[in-house]
């Protein structure tokens, strides 16, 4: 690993802490190196407050701030060049005299890509970016889907029995455990809406909320063609397509798909899908209603044996 490489990989580190409260905001994190030696470091704590680059200069000992015209600043994500929220952190890169800038990957936000590095460059300031470029974008999968594919980053999630069915018979069964089930409200607590079939509402009328971890419960949606999910729906129209728009919409990022089959098959044949997570249960109920069959594209990512059951997370 160079050192490049090194320093990025603590960027890395120092952004997953702004995993609860960054959003929707990118987790980014920035450290700031004079020769081999960290002289500050920082975060993008919380949506509304500083970015990482800004704490990082604010870690900044006084006697080390003669430091910072001889010194490097590692950043996972570009910094913006834009007036949000918070004051562009490219011109605070250049106000405080960084010799060199190094960047993870470019930001997909249409306010940023490309201008934070832009100005950057014409303070005189060298740049180098695509350091560990893919890490980079992976923690940050859900913001770069939602803006370079205008839609939220997908999540299909079941549980089934060892021989393929999610349900006995067609009735309703507990194939998740008592600590598995923890984890099911862990990942809602992580994403910004979820939704369910008509089937699986009228059957087993889910809360689909947070009461098994800690966080904000997701918004709540059921697709039915005969009850609109949401303002505006044309029901003589495909409904998926109109419900991207709608989520894009209204900022939300993350969807979180639980079922049944028939809703996670229809997300499967539109392409609309990023990462499928399926709990598999030693159980054999030999027959009832099949899971959805797995994309041909699909890679498994990960395997997990969890409490006598199998977490299987699959992606493109």
């Amino acid at each position: 690993m160079t050192k490049d490489q090194t320093f990025m990989q603590r960027c890395l580190q120092l952004a997953q802490n702004g995993q609860r409260n960054a959003r929707p905001n990118p987790m980014v994190g920035a450290v700031i190196v004079c020769g081999d030696r960290i002289i500050g470091e920082g975060y993008h704590v919380r949506c509304g407050e500083g970015h990482a680059e800004v704490n990082a200069f604010a870690s900044v000992r006084q006697e080390d701030e003669p430091l910072l015209s001889q010194s490097t600043i590692y950043v996972s994500l570009e910094p913006c060049a834009h007036y949000g929220k918070t004051p562009p952190c490219a011109e605070l890169i250049v106000r405080k005299g960084v010799r060199r800038c190094v960047v993870g990957c470019i930001d997909p936000f249409a306010k940023v890509s490309g201008r934070g590095v832009e100005m950057l460059r014409e303070a005189g300031i060298e740049v180098t970016v695509g350091v560990l470029e893919k890490e980079c974008r992976e923690l940050n999968r859900r913001f770069f889907t939602f803006h370079e594919k205008r839609r939220p980053y997908i999540i299909l999630k079941w549980a089934q029995s060892a021989d393929g069915f999610i349900d006995n018979g067609g009735k309703a069964f507990a194939f998740s455990t008592p600590f598995t089930r923890m984890l099911v409200h862990k990942l809602r607590s992580e994403c910004d809406a979820i939704l369910v079939g008509r089937t699986t509402a009228e059957r087993e009328n889910p809360r689909l909320d947070v009461r098994l971890w800690s966080g904000e419960s997701p918004l709540r949606l059921v697709l039915d063609r005969n009850n609109p999910c949401f303002e505006g729906m044309d029901t003589s129209s495909p409904i998926l397509p109109q419900l991207m728009s709608h989520l894009y919409e209204r900022q939300v990022q993350s969807l979180l798909v639980e079922g049944g089959a028939a809703t996670h098959q229809s997300f499967i044949d539109a392409g609309l899908w990023d990462e499928i997570r399926i709990e598999v249960s030693p159980v054999l109920v030999g027959n009832g209603t099949r899971a959805a069959r797995i994309p041909e594209d699909a890679r498994t990512k990960k395997t997990e044996a969890i409490d006598g059951n199998r977490i299987v997370w699959v992606v493109r």
